[in-house]
């Protein structure tokens, strides 16, 4: 899929994350090209496919990469660990002016949605992620309110058990955390919340998030405008992540007695509710994996983005 000059990219994490990411690029990417996946396990599944697929690996994590024969060629740093990781990461690549894009919690950088706010943040130096419940709800949050104003948004993702790996699961606090930033940051909500549930059913169930919005939005034009807004966003995220859509139509009811703790002194008036599913595209895990997809193409889509904008790309 690569046509015209490619940027070398670089994949620290070999787990299933990283693993995928890696995939995609080989696959679909037409201005990356990876030109290492690093790990610390020599044992790992990740490392092993990449050797197949020809790309040069190392499992002495950021220090191998330092001292790989072509790391000076190499611009743009996905990192596929975890959120303490790539603290450490980020200060050992510091020096040399890559360009770095955080798949994990750890919000060193401003937090980017693709579709909701690339453009702002596309000359950032470390670009986070946010977390696959913020990839996949943000969006609706800002869509909502840049047609209502929400005072609170509360978000529950849920995902297969099986789609969990150790940097998931070490993560969970930081999952919840960031995300609930992200919510406010990006969304643009005043409060927000975030609840994620690792699903044991069997056999797995793709991932499932549920959006609540506490808006102002008496009026029925408004409410159309709402459900409108809602369904052009999904289109926009659907562009790069295909998994990705309704589950039911966008649901608006009055409401009434929220507590202040949730929206203070002001009533509001209306509760906009979404179900979203994320299919995954089957590139690493299977397809109930939708938050391990949402993740690797976001972050696809900003590589992207970042590549064309590159002038010393290579052929």
């Amino acid at each position: 899929m690569n046509d015209g000059p490619l940027v070398k990219a670089a994949v620290i994490g070999s787990g299933n994350i990283g693993t995928d990411l890696m995939i995609k690029i080989l696959r679909h990417s037409r201005h990356l090209e990876i030109a290492a996946m690093v790990g610390i396990d020599p044992a790992s599944e990740g490392l092993a496919r990449a050797g197949r697929l020809g790309v040069p690996t190392t499992a002495e994590g950021v220090g191998g990469l330092l001292a790989m024969p072509g790391f000076d060629g190499i611009q743009i740093v996905f990192d596929a660990t975890s959120a303490g990781a790539h603290v450490a990461n980020a200060r050992a690549l510091a020096p040399f002016g890559k360009r770095l894009i955080d798949l994990t919690p750890a919000a060193l950088g401003p937090f980017v949605v693709p579709a909701v706010n690339l453009d702002e943040h596309a000359g950032a130096t470390d670009i986070n992620m946010v977390t696959c419940g913020g990839q996949a709800t943000v969006p609706v949050v800002a869509a909502v309110a840049r047609t209502a104003p929400v005072r609170y948004a509360e978000i529950v993702a849920s995902i297969a058990s099986k789609s969990a790996g150790p940097g998931t699961r070490a993560n969970i606090d930081e999952f919840t955390q960031t995300t609930a930033r992200a919510i406010e940051s990006v969304g643009g909500a005043e409060r927000g919340k975030a609840v994620i549930i690792l699903n044991p059913a069997e056999p797995a169930l793709i991932m499932r998030d549920t959006v609540l919005c506490l808006v102002d939005a008496p009026e029925p034009h408004v409410r159309r405008q709402l459900t409108e807004a809602v369904e052009r966003m999904v289109a926009e995220v659907s562009a790069y992540v295909p998994g990705y859509r309704l589950k039911q139509p966008v649901h608006i009811t009055a409401v009434d007695g929220v507590p202040h703790t949730l929206v203070g002194e002001r009533p509001v008036t209306h509760q906009v509710t979404v179900l979203l599913e994320v299919e995954g595209a089957g590139h690493h895990l299977p397809p109930y994996a939708g938050n391990l997809d949402i993740m690797t193409s976001a972050a696809l889509r900003v590589g992207e983005m970042i590549a064309t904008r590159t002038p010393q790309a290579v052929r």
